[in-house]
């Protein structure tokens, strides 16, 4: 559930780029490279990154991979507590009886010389002797008469039954059950919330390398125009006699060196898009303007709030969630513990029986039967499965406390390492802008000494390396500003979208 903090370094593709140039102007996002392809512009698809954290967070398949879980816990949840509810259950049978031990007509049939038939005509006398002679004959009459119309082998019966139980006690199985499914809904929604915070920060972070290596692009492109510049005025030059063959070359070997450099600063750019179309799911080959321009953050908004550490810890997703878990592992320990108590259980059952002659004749008479029960269970020994399962809860709870203690370590350190790099970012922004107007000033003389020949090509060129490094290490401080920015908002687990510069 908790992922670690996850920074990207500048030092990466865009550190080739260092050398680079970024012309005469502030950071700013980079324009699509002019050329073939510029017509694409008109038709290219506008994104800011309001835009692109709404669309990763609501429509990408990361967030609709998170949901997935949420909706399995619903069925689960809506599962347990069905077991607090009463079970009802019905059934309907139909039986054809072929051959019956008892006799195909299900009535129970006296032989002849079983029979008690006494003649009510004869005398008095005559009846008590054959009364005395044949008690056992009317007992079995009677028998028969009280039998004889049992449904046993019957050749067609219809029996419909309907039964009910209910849990009365369950030494609080149930009532932990349903407290684990409360919380195990909770958990998994904090989850989602962690899930989509990360997601965010992911979006965020991959926004603004975009933006960074399109700004590195494009100082490049402008480092190659001014090297063709200079190039062409040196040939000028030598033209009229003022310069030696030995300034236009290298004038020339300078404008060479910066083509690979910019080769390598486009496929940086393109690789950055393609992972922020991947996260934002957009068609790879779908071509993208990034709206949200890379200005340095005004001073107000620069100033950070401190939290406390347990404020902090407070706020965050991943720690509610993993407070909800031990929780969950306490209440397990309950339902152990239930194993050693009685469970009692209310049952009902109601029932109608029809005997037919015929398979299809449902004029007869139905015969109702309704029984109830109270079942006692009573655990005596299972060869020590119950002992086994309490031990496994219990050290389920001990492992569920030592990762909260880590998870709350975990966000505490990660909202320090975003304070500090925010802050440093901000140092580092003030100094640099201060440093571009240095180096602009610097490169200015140069070119003014070099044009009356007081400094060397090799002075300017450094002159404009050193201006191109100031500006490229002010377009990636801007950068690691705004991501410490998404991971400071990330440790808080807070959405910020006030901090997506609002100027897209």
């Amino acid at each position: 559930m908790h992922r670690r903090l996850r920074h990207w370094s500048t030092a990466g593709p865009v550190a080739l780029a260092l050398s680079l140039g970024l012309g005469q102007r502030t950071p700013a996002v980079a324009q699509p490279p002019t050329g073939p392809a510029s017509e694409a512009v008109v038709e290219a698809t506008s994104l800011s990154l309001e835009q692109a954290v709404a669309i990763a967070k609501g429509e990408s398949e990361d967030v609709r991979l998170a949901r997935a879980p949420v909706a399995f816990a619903d069925a689960q949840i809506a599962a347990t507590r069905s077991e607090a509810f009463p079970q009802i259950s019905g059934s309907l049978n139909y039986t054809r009886t072929m051959k019956s031990a008892i006799g195909g007509s299900g009535t129970f049939t006296l032989p002849d010389s079983l029979r008690f038939s006494p003649n009510s005509t004869a005398g008095i006398g005559e009846r008590i002797r054959y009364l005395e002679d044949n008690t056992l004959n009317a007992a079995l009459g009677v028998l028969g008469q009280l039998f004889g119309d049992l449904p046993f082998g019957q050749k067609n019966v219809y029996l419909a039954t309907i039964s009910a139980s209910q849990i009365l006690y369950s030494g609080g199985r149930v009532r932990s059950a349903l407290a684990i499914a409360d919380r195990a809904g909770r958990s998994v929604r904090l989850g989602l919330a962690e899930e989509t915070a990360e997601i965010e920060f992911q979006v965020k972070t991959a926004y603004y390398q975009a933006l960074l290596a399109q700004e590195l692009a494009t100082s490049a492109e402008e480092a190659l125009a001014q090297a063709d510049a200079f190039l062409a005025t040196e040939q000028l030059r030598l033209s009229a006699g003022t310069a030696s063959e030995l300034d236009a070359l290298r004038a020339e070997v300078s404008r060479d060196n910066l083509r690979p450099q910019l080769v390598q600063a486009r496929n940086a750019a393109e690789l950055a898009l393609l992972n922020l179309k991947r996260l934002v799911d957009i068609p790879l080959t779908e071509t993208v303007r990034l709206t949200t321009p890379l200005l340095a953050p005004p001073p107000e908004e620069s100033t950070a709030l401190r939290l406390a550490p347990d404020v902090v810890a407070e706020r965050r997703a991943a720690v509610q969630a993993a407070q909800e878990q031990v929780a969950i592992r306490n209440e397990q320990i309950g339902i152990a513990r239930a194993a050693f108590l009685p469970e009692v259980t209310l049952r009902t059952s109601y029932g109608r029986r029809l005997a037919p002659l015929r398979a299809f004749d449902f004029q007869g008479d139905w015969r109702e039967d309704w029984t109830a029960g109270l079942t006692v269970e009573i655990p005596i020994f299972n060869g020590g499965r119950s002992l086994a399962d309490m031990r496994v809860a219990r050290i389920g709870l001990d492992q569920a406390r030592v990762q909260l203690s880590q998870i709350l370590e975990s966000v505490q350190l990660q909202y320090q390492r975003a304070q500090g790099e925010r802050d440093r970012a901000r140092e580092a922004i003030a100094a640099r802008q201060t440093t571009i107007d240095q180096a602009q000033r610097v490169y200015d003389l140069t070119v003014l000494r070099y044009e009356q020949g007081q400094a060397t090509q090799l002075e300017v060129s450094q002159a404009r390396l050193d201006l191109l490094n100031a500006r490229a290490n002010l377009a990636m401080a801007i950068t690691d500003y705004f991501i410490a920015d998404a991971a400071l908002a990330r440790a808080l687990a807070q959405n910020d979208s006030s901090n997506t510069q609002g100027n897209g």
